[in-house]
């Protein structure tokens, strides 16, 4: 098997991760939510607003204000919505997910066993192992 097949296979494996899956049920429920698509819809329609009061000659410093504000709440009422906040979580699973894999590809391309290679947790976590440790803060 080549790199290009192997990549396949890696795509495949993803998209059978449990991680994978629950982002995809979180986008399903957010594109059903008939609440959380009219916020997200205001939210355009003011950034819209807003991008037209600034390109405008005189642009009315006030107004864009008013814009910036009412975006803000839109927002925080988005970011409230339940869909939103499991389609947040689960996004930042794949994203962890993701980080990790291509960390083990990066240490393995500058030369690292592919077998044995661990990337470094973040700062402030410990894993246990000192020997892929960074340090203790």
């Amino acid at each position: 098997m080549n790199v290009i097949e192997l990549t396949r296979e890696l795509g495949k494996a993803i998209q059978a991760d449990e991680r994978y899956k629950n982002l995809m049920a979180a986008k399903e429920a957010n594109d059903g939510d008939k609440e959380l698509n009219e916020l997200i819809g205001k939210l355009n329609l003011i950034q819209m607003s807003y991008q037209h009061e600034a390109e405008s000659e005189n642009a009315d410093e006030e107004k864009m204000n008013q814009f910036d504000k009412e975006f803000r709440e839109v927002y925080g009422e988005v970011m409230l919505n339940p869909n939103m906040k499991k389609y947040e979580a689960a996004r930042q699973e794949v994203d962890d997910m993701m980080n990790y894999v291509m960390q083990i590809l990066s240490l393995c391309v500058n030369g690292e066993d592919p077998e044995t290679c661990e990337p470094q947790s973040p700062e402030g976590s410990c894993t246990g192992s000192c020997s892929t440790c960074g340090g203790c803060s």
